[in-house]
C-alpha cells in the first residue's frame, strides 16, 4: 500500500450505536478499493476505531450530539479523526492499563493504544477530537 493514492470517507450523524455501524461499513468500502495485503493492519485499525468510537458513544454525557468521523488510507498509514460535540473531556491515554481479568469493561483505550502508532485526544472549542493512526 505504500505510495498508493489517498482514499477518504466521512461519516456524520448522531452519537449512537448506529453511527458505529456506518463508520465500520465506510471503512470496509475504503478497504475494498485498496490493493490486496496488509489485512492485519486493517483488522487492528478497525478494532481501534471501534473501541474509541464505542467509548465516545458510551460516555455520552446526556442528550445526543453530532459526530463527524473522517477515515483515510493511503501512502504509509491508516488514519481517522473523530470529532464530537460533547463537552470537552479530560482523558488520560498514556498508561491506560488493562483492567482486572474479571472486569467487564475498561479495555478500549488500552487496546487502541496498543495497536496504533498514534492515539491522541484534544479538547476543542466545539467538543473533543480523537486522532488515530496506524502505519503500514
Amino acid at each position: 500500500m505504500p505510495g498508493d493514492r489517498e482514499r477518504t470517507a466521512v461519516v456524520t450523524g448522531e452519537c449512537d450505536l448506529a453511527i458505529l455501524e456506518e463508520v465500520l461499513d465506510a471503512l470496509d468500502r475504503l478497504w475494498d478499493e485498496a490493493p490486496p495485503g496488509a489485512d492485519e493492519h486493517r483488522y487492528l485499525f478497525a478494532l481501534a476505531v471501534s473501541e474509541i468510537l464505542t467509548n465516545v458513544i458510551q460516555h455520552n454525557p446526556g442528550p445526543s450530539f453530532a459526530l463527524r468521523v473522517e477515515l483515510g488510507m493511503g501512502g504509509d498509514a491508516l488514519h481517522a479523526t473523530i470529532d464530537d460535540g460533547a463537552p470537552p473531556a479530560e482523558v488520560a491515554i498514556e498508561g491506560a492499563g488493562m483492567p482486572d481479568v474479571d472486569s467487564e469493561s475498561g479495555r478500549g483505550l488500552a487496546l487502541a493504544e496498543a495497536v496504533l502508532d498514534e492515539l491522541r485526544h484534544e479538547r476543542t472549542a466545539s467538543g473533543n477530537r480523537w486522532t488515530l493512526r496506524r502505519g503500514l
